[in-house]
Protein backbone atom coordinates (compact mmCIF):
# COMPACT_ATOMS: atom_id res chain seq x y z
CA UNK A 1 0.00 0.00 0.00
CA UNK A 2 3.02 2.59 0.38
CA UNK A 3 3.82 2.19 -3.36
CA UNK A 4 0.21 3.34 -3.67
CA UNK A 5 0.42 6.14 -1.17
CA UNK A 6 3.71 7.56 -3.02
CA UNK A 7 2.56 7.59 -6.45
CA UNK A 8 -0.43 9.00 -5.13
CA UNK A 9 1.77 11.54 -3.51
CA UNK A 10 3.59 12.02 -6.42
CA UNK A 11 0.73 12.78 -8.46
CA UNK A 12 -0.90 15.43 -6.60
CA UNK A 13 1.62 17.16 -4.40
CA UNK A 14 2.48 19.79 -7.81
CA UNK A 15 -1.63 20.09 -7.73
CA UNK A 16 -2.11 21.17 -3.68
CA UNK A 17 0.60 23.32 -3.74
CA UNK A 18 -0.35 25.10 -6.65
CA UNK A 19 -3.42 25.64 -5.34
CA UNK A 20 -1.68 27.04 -2.10
CA UNK A 21 -1.60 23.71 0.14
CA UNK A 22 0.99 21.77 1.35
CA UNK A 23 0.24 17.99 1.03
CA UNK A 24 1.20 16.46 4.52
CA UNK A 25 0.45 12.79 3.97
CA UNK A 26 -0.98 10.35 2.18
CA UNK A 27 -2.31 7.76 3.62
CA UNK A 28 -4.35 4.09 1.82
CA UNK A 29 -5.79 1.98 4.12
CA UNK A 30 -8.31 -0.80 4.33
CA UNK A 31 -10.36 -0.59 7.59
CA UNK A 32 -13.02 -3.10 8.00
CA UNK A 33 -14.40 -3.88 4.56
CA UNK A 34 -13.53 -0.65 3.33
CA UNK A 35 -10.91 1.32 1.46
CA UNK A 36 -9.76 4.64 2.04
CA UNK A 37 -7.18 7.48 0.46
CA UNK A 38 -6.64 9.97 2.76
CA UNK A 39 -5.55 13.11 1.52
CA UNK A 40 -3.61 15.50 4.13
CA UNK A 41 -3.38 18.97 3.29
CA UNK A 42 -2.19 21.60 5.26
CA UNK A 43 -1.33 25.60 5.18
CA UNK A 44 0.04 27.92 7.78
CA UNK A 45 -3.11 29.27 9.02
CA UNK A 46 -4.75 26.38 9.11
CA UNK A 47 -7.01 24.25 6.97
CA UNK A 48 -10.81 24.33 7.32
CA UNK A 49 -13.99 22.46 5.26
CA UNK A 50 -13.97 24.91 2.45
CA UNK A 51 -10.12 23.94 2.19
CA UNK A 52 -10.89 20.35 1.82
CA UNK A 53 -13.60 20.63 -0.71
CA UNK A 54 -11.49 23.21 -2.65
CA UNK A 55 -8.48 20.55 -2.99
CA UNK A 56 -10.98 17.65 -3.19
CA UNK A 57 -12.29 19.15 -6.44
CA UNK A 58 -8.63 19.92 -7.86
CA UNK A 59 -7.81 16.36 -7.12
CA UNK A 60 -10.67 13.69 -7.99
CA UNK A 61 -10.54 14.24 -11.52
CA UNK A 62 -6.86 13.73 -10.90
CA UNK A 63 -7.30 10.37 -9.67
CA UNK A 64 -9.65 9.17 -11.94
CA UNK A 65 -7.51 9.59 -14.61
CA UNK A 66 -4.29 7.67 -13.38
CA UNK A 67 -6.59 4.93 -11.62
CA UNK A 68 -3.51 3.43 -9.35
CA UNK A 69 -5.87 2.21 -6.95
CA UNK A 70 -8.06 -0.72 -8.37
CA UNK A 71 -10.76 -1.51 -5.58
CA UNK A 72 -13.35 1.06 -4.59
CA UNK A 73 -11.96 2.92 -2.09
CA UNK A 74 -13.49 6.11 0.19
CA UNK A 75 -11.41 10.08 -0.62
CA UNK A 76 -11.09 11.79 2.50
CA UNK A 77 -9.37 15.39 2.33
CA UNK A 78 -8.40 16.44 5.87
CA UNK A 79 -6.21 18.33 8.24
CA UNK A 80 -3.17 16.99 9.91
CA UNK A 81 -4.66 18.19 13.11
CA UNK A 82 -3.41 19.64 15.75
CA UNK A 83 -1.36 16.32 17.06
CA UNK A 84 0.30 15.58 14.33
CA UNK A 85 1.12 11.62 13.10
CA UNK A 86 4.75 11.91 11.96
CA UNK A 87 5.70 9.45 9.60
CA UNK A 88 8.27 11.03 7.01
CA UNK A 89 11.52 12.86 7.77
CA UNK A 90 10.48 16.02 6.52
CA UNK A 91 7.99 15.75 9.75
CA UNK A 92 10.86 14.93 11.89
CA UNK A 93 12.73 17.89 10.83
CA UNK A 94 10.09 20.32 11.59
CA UNK A 95 9.14 19.02 14.90
CA UNK A 96 12.63 18.89 16.25
CA UNK A 97 12.43 20.13 19.97
CA UNK A 98 8.26 20.19 20.33
CA UNK A 99 6.92 17.31 22.50
CA UNK A 100 5.94 13.92 21.09
CA UNK A 101 4.42 10.38 21.98
CA UNK A 102 6.25 7.58 20.72
CA UNK A 103 4.29 3.90 20.22
CA UNK A 104 6.30 1.26 19.98
CA UNK A 105 5.34 -2.13 18.61
CA UNK A 106 7.26 -4.25 21.32
CA UNK A 107 8.26 -3.83 24.65
CA UNK A 108 12.20 -2.12 24.47
CA UNK A 109 15.27 -3.11 27.13
CA UNK A 110 13.73 -0.90 29.38
CA UNK A 111 9.98 -2.75 29.30
CA UNK A 112 8.24 0.22 27.59
CA UNK A 113 6.06 0.63 24.72
CA UNK A 114 5.32 4.43 25.38
CA UNK A 115 7.49 6.94 25.77
CA UNK A 116 6.75 11.17 25.93
CA UNK A 117 9.48 13.96 25.59
CA UNK A 118 10.74 16.41 23.51
CA UNK A 119 12.28 15.23 20.17
CA UNK A 120 16.10 16.06 19.98
CA UNK A 121 17.25 14.27 17.10
CA UNK A 122 16.73 11.12 14.73
CA UNK A 123 18.90 9.57 12.40
CA UNK A 124 17.87 6.72 9.88
CA UNK A 125 18.15 3.87 12.62
CA UNK A 126 16.98 6.07 15.93
CA UNK A 127 15.24 8.80 17.09
CA UNK A 128 16.72 10.48 20.64
CA UNK A 129 14.18 11.96 22.59
CA UNK A 130 14.08 13.99 25.91
CA UNK A 131 11.61 12.58 28.66
CA UNK A 132 11.03 14.35 32.45
CA UNK A 133 13.82 11.47 33.12
CA UNK A 134 16.73 11.30 30.56
CA UNK A 135 17.36 10.82 27.11
CA UNK A 136 16.38 8.11 25.67
CA UNK A 137 17.50 6.64 22.21
CA UNK A 138 14.84 4.69 20.16
CA UNK A 139 15.21 1.96 17.68
CA UNK A 140 13.03 3.53 14.22
CA UNK A 141 12.19 -0.06 13.25
CA UNK A 142 10.29 -0.19 16.36
CA UNK A 143 8.02 2.68 16.12
CA UNK A 144 4.50 1.89 15.60
CA UNK A 145 3.81 5.80 15.73
CA UNK A 146 5.23 9.11 16.44
CA UNK A 147 1.99 11.82 17.23
CA UNK A 148 3.31 15.31 18.12
CA UNK A 149 1.27 16.62 21.52
CA UNK A 150 -0.05 19.91 22.37
CA UNK A 151 0.19 21.30 25.33
CA UNK A 152 -3.64 22.32 26.46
Amino acid sequence: MANIEEKVEKLLEPKIQEIGYELYDVEYAKEGKNYFLRIIIDKPEGIDLNDCEKVNNAITDMLDEANYIKEQYFLEVSSPGIERVIRKEKHLKQNIGQEVQVKLFRKDQNGKKEYQGKLLDYTSENITIQTSEEKINIERKNISQIRTIYSW
